[in-house]
């Protein structure tokens, strides 16, 4: 089951993507699906078939947003984090051979189009938490099992 907790800035943009699709993209694809239906014939009308099927799935994200939006609880950041990974910090770690990674942990809903996102569910974040810098953590997967290093641990506001 996904963690429904959410940063302040991810449920920022997750209502922007909703008044987006709400107030531009709905309205320009409604007048599309109605100018191509006064064309007439509609069992051969690319346009028509097309821009209903993007009104479906626009409405579809629409309800899902509605409905997301009202369930996630937005996680603030509290001085009793500073120094320990929790929701929403940035982590730096490394292993021994030297390689680093930067990330920040979120919820599931804040995840796509971020490359240097990971989820709170996820192995790596769940071995994570409430770690200090300096810490060995041991994240474990199906397959392998890793260790790492908590080089730094940050939280933007």
């Amino acid at each position: 089951m996904k963690t429904l907790l959410i940063t302040p800035e991810g449920l920022e943009k997750l209502k922007e993507e909703l008044n987006h699709l709400w107030r531009v993209e709905r309205p320009d694809t409604t007048q599309k699906v109605t100018w191509a239906a006064s064309l007439g014939d509609r069992s051969e009308n690319a346009d028509y078939h097309y821009n209903k099927k993007r009104l479906r799935e626009i409405d579809k994200r629409i309800l899902y947003l509605r409905k997301c939006i009202d369930d996630l609880k937005v996680v603030h950041n509290h001085p009793h984090q500073q120094g320990k990974v929790m929701f929403g910090a940035w982590v730096e770690i490394e292993n021994a051979k030297g390689f680093k990674n930067r990330f920040r942990i979120v919820g599931g809903e804040e995840l796509i189009g971020a490359k240097d996102y990971i989820s709170m569910d996820s192995p790596m974040a769940q071995a994570l938490l409430k770690k200090e810098v300096g810490d060995e953590v041991i994240v474990k997967t199906p397959t392998q099992q890793f260790v790492w290093r908590i080089t730094k641990i940050e939280y933007l506001n």
